[in-house]
């Protein structure tokens, strides 16, 4: 078997975040693999969804329901909002970013070093966003960051390393990884602590997949 028919799907990814996020929390979703998390909460855990633009109460429109042109989230997609939600200027809404108010953060990464620091917003080549926007502020002021991405990038190197080579968003602030082959947690003192693998995966495969010494908790899950 192939290591890429041993890779989660992004849904199966996303799902995993999901059933992981503590019931009553206030958690803003990033861009690209993070918008899928929002579909697989479960509504009895009440997870409040925040937006960078000013947004506190959000859930996807309904499928097949076109949406209000001007109700968007900070990726420019259309949403709607829960009963309760509250709206406000994007100056409160980065007072609740940077005031450590948002349980957890979850973002897309470009690369993660192993002492938990994170590249998300430039390149070397054109993958680049034009600009770090509000990632730099919620990686500073949530209480937990969490960084959902593919494990390598398409031509195979990997994306988890002893040292970024972008630059930073933040430095020293990731707490957990998801990839399509591992969840993987940044320890101060361990580095990269594999706690789950995509079932069929070897270590030596994930190892190979991984520029930085990988550790591994005591009782692995295999998902």
């Amino acid at each position: 078997m192939s290591q890429s028919a041993n890779k989660l799907s992004r849904d199966r990814v996303a799902q995993q975040v999901a059933a992981e996020i503590a019931p009553g929390s206030y958690v803003n979703i990033g861009l690209g693999m993070p918008t899928l998390v929002a579909k697989y909460l479960d509504p009895a855990k009440e997870i409040i969804l925040h937006s960078e633009n000013g947004i506190l109460g959000i859930e996807d429109v309904t499928a097949g329901d076109p949406g209000d042109e001007d109700l968007i989230n900070a990726s420019k997609a259309r949403l709607q909002l829960i009963p309760g939600a509250s709206i406000c200027d994007q100056s409160l809404s980065f007072a609740m970013m940077r005031g450590g108010h948002l349980d957890a953060t979850i973002l897309g990464a470009f690369q993660v070093s192993c002492q938990g620091d994170i590249a998300s917003w430039a390149t070397n080549d054109t993958e680049a966003v034009p600009g770090i926007g509000g990632a730099m502020d919620l990686v500073a002021g949530a209480r937990k960051v969490i960084v959902v991405m593919e494990h390598t990038t398409r031509d195979g190197r990997p994306k988890l390393l002893r040292d970024c080579t972008f630059p930073l968003t933040g430095k020293g602030v990731v707490d957990t990884i998801y990839t399509d082959m591992a969840v993987i947690d940044v320890d101060p003192a361990r580095g990269f602590v594999v706690r789950a693998m995509a079932r069929g995966l070897s270590r030596e495969a994930l190892q190979a997949a991984t520029a930085a010494p990988l550790s591994y908790a005591d009782d692995v899950a295999l998902i």
